[in-house]
């Protein structure tokens, strides 16, 4: 495709030189076959702005190599937009929330540095897990957002669930006897981004199926958890336990293990207000 996109920006950039004795026509024969050769060898943007970069390039004086070099450029950046786009689209997060976003300076106990790190996504290459761990309110999710935000900018195949939503696919697949089906899907998933576990208590059908998930991703794909309950208290969702143990022992080791705190930062907010008012 990138090979089209040369043919393609050639022979825009030797229409340019053929027209250049004459003001630049946007509706000329080249301009309509650029257009449609453009939409045939699937190069929108090329497509688009070949003929104001076109202008652009006569009225500058720049060379033909130059507007190609240009018009490549353009495709390029917009063929990126799209993926990160589509990244994000697929990943079904439930509000877009950056780590950009993120007011470090209202939460001084969560390592901005360490947060900041983990979005460059050496965790997942390394296939490590990361776990937020705090009360309600303390920023782990828009925390798991913006790192599923980042790994789709790295253009990752990346999937945000809470575990009750998780849990009721994978029962419901099992009843419909496609659990393999769908463990194998959610194993081609680079990050998979667990929210909200710990609270509610999970049958042990569903426990079972939602360790198959998190066994099946040790040590071979990334995987982000949000929880409210310390470990020590997770025997109140994973009430069998070996089952508890086995499913700590998987997300914790090698694990980035980030303490949210338990001041709720949505709580602090609304006071805030409140005190303005």
């Amino acid at each position: 495709m990138v090979y089209s996109g040369c043919i393609m920006a050639a022979w825009a950039a030797a229409s340019l030189k053929a027209e250049a004795r004459t003001p630049y026509s946007n509706t000329g024969s080249a301009s309509i076959q650029m257009r449609t050769r453009s939409g045939v060898l699937r190069l929108p943007s090329v497509g688009a702005q070949f003929a104001s970069l076109a202008e652009e390039a006569a009225q500058r004086k720049h060379s033909h190599l130059h507007y190609l070099e240009a018009l490549l450029q353009a495709e390029m950046e917009d063929r990126e937009r799209r993926s990160i786009e589509l990244r994000m689209k697929e990943a079904h997060l439930p509000r877009i929330k950056t780590l950009e976003e993120f007011d470090f300076a209202q939460s001084p106990h969560i390592p901005a540095a360490r947060i900041r790190a983990l979005a460059e996504g050496g965790y997942l290459e390394r296939a490590e897990p990361v776990l937020l761990v705090g009360d309600p309110g303390t920023g782990k999710s828009h925390l798991a957002t913006g790192l599923a935000i980042a790994a789709c900018r790295q253009r990752k195949r990346v999937r945000f669930t809470t575990a009750a939503a998780l849990v009721n696919q994978l029962v419901e697949a099992q009843r419909e006897q496609s659990l393999s089906r769908m463990l194998a899907r959610w194993s081609r998933v680079e990050l998979i981004v667990i929210d909200e576990l710990g609270y509610v208590p999970l049958a042990e059908v569903a426990a079972e199926l939602l360790f198959q998930v998190i066994a099946e991703r040790a040590e071979k794909a990334a995987i982000i958890v949000t929880t409210n309950l310390p470990f020590s208290e997770w025997p109140q969702v994973f009430t069998n336990a070996r089952l508890c143990k086995a499913v700590l022992d998987r997300l914790t080791d090698q694990a980035h293990i980030i303490e949210t705190g338990s001041e709720s930062y949505r709580f602090r907010r609304t006071l805030r207000k409140k005190t303005k008012e």
